[in-house]
């Protein structure tokens, strides 16, 4: 099975983001339905931790294993799988998806998030409390109430260079923070880093400084979280999507309150495990069908 360069002329009907029990069984019942469906995966994420599962009607393998297994069974149905990372999301049109190795944005008349929940945590002391007071998880939700001050992003990866590249229209000046990490791709980009570790954030009410494990600060207005990868609650945040704490909102069919985005699995929250993620999937599949029919 090999990726599919995403293209706008691959006109997809649906596509979802995350290739794990809740995508896949998505991407059946939509691929059943001769709806045109592409999914975008980025590796197995929590999947792979599992070293055997047990607990799932008539199958005892990896995580692995079984994620290999699914992604190659909607191949075998039409659905097309492009291995690649989603940076953003809009909304014009149609959802319009920036991805990190393709020039050109990708349309999507539907949209199913299916990635699961990002696990990444940082124990900063301050960066909770001052979680809506300088710090912040969204760029585009927050990136204006920081118009001509200095603001941070913490992280190193592409996800991280995006919510600064939207930064630096802004604010008056963006710095990252790699934490630790290598900061050879923000340096190329061109941004100022900071490589040493944070040991705490601070300030009266609001962010006014960050501090380093070498003793440096670096005084800030602002402080972007952009750890690892965008998660389906990052996107569905940025959409403007409601949002119950870490979880993205749903009704009973898997529909958020923005017409044709859909969630399934792990970023909605409930039980953690494959039956769930299935069950959501089938559920925001075939809601996805009716939405797209009805159109």
């Amino acid at each position: 099975m090999a990726d599919v360069k995403a293209t706008a002329a691959n006109n997809f009907q649906a596509v979802i983001i995350g290739g794990g029990p809740a995508g896949v069984s998505a991407a059946l019942y939509l691929a059943r339905a001769n709806i045109k469906t592409a999914i975008i995966e980025n590796g197995p994420g929590a999947l792979a931790k599992a070293h055997k599962i047990e607990n799932y009607y008539g199958i005892t393998a990896s995580g692995l294993k079984l994620y290999a297994e699914g992604l190659e069974q909607a191949y075998s149905l039409g659905v097309t799988i492009i291995q690649d990372e989603v940076l953003a999301v809009e909304y014009f049109d149609s959802f319009m998806l920036t991805l990190k190795n393709q020039a050109a944005p990708l349309p999507a008349p539907v949209l199913i998030l299916a990635t699961g929940t990002k696990n990444i945590t940082l124990k900063v002391p301050g960066l909770a409390e001052l979680t809506g007071k300088g710090v912040s998880y969204c760029a585009v939700c927050d990136g204006f109430f920081f118009r001509q001050k200095n603001v941070a992003v913490l992280g190193s990866g592409a996800y991280a260079l995006h919510e600064a590249e939207y930064l630096k229209h802004i604010a008056a000046s963006v710095t990252v923070l790699t934490n630790g990490s290598d900061e050879a791709l923000v340096k190329a980009a061109g941004f100022a880093v900071i490589s040493t570790p944070l040991v705490n954030v601070s300030g009266e009410n609001k962010l006014d400084v960050v501090h380093f494990a070498d003793g440096s600060q670096l005084a800030a207005d602002g402080l972007f979280i952009a750890l690892g990868t965008a998660d389906s609650t990052d996107i569905a945040r940025k959409l403007g999507a409601q949002i119950n704490g870490r979880f993205i909102s749903v009704d009973a069919d898997g529909a958020t309150n923005i017409p044709g985005l859909f969630a399934a699995g792990d970023c909605t929250g409930g039980l953690m495990q494959v039956a769930k993620a299935v069950y959501d999937g089938a559920k925001a599949g075939l809601a996805a069908i009716k939405f797209i029919r009805a159109k």
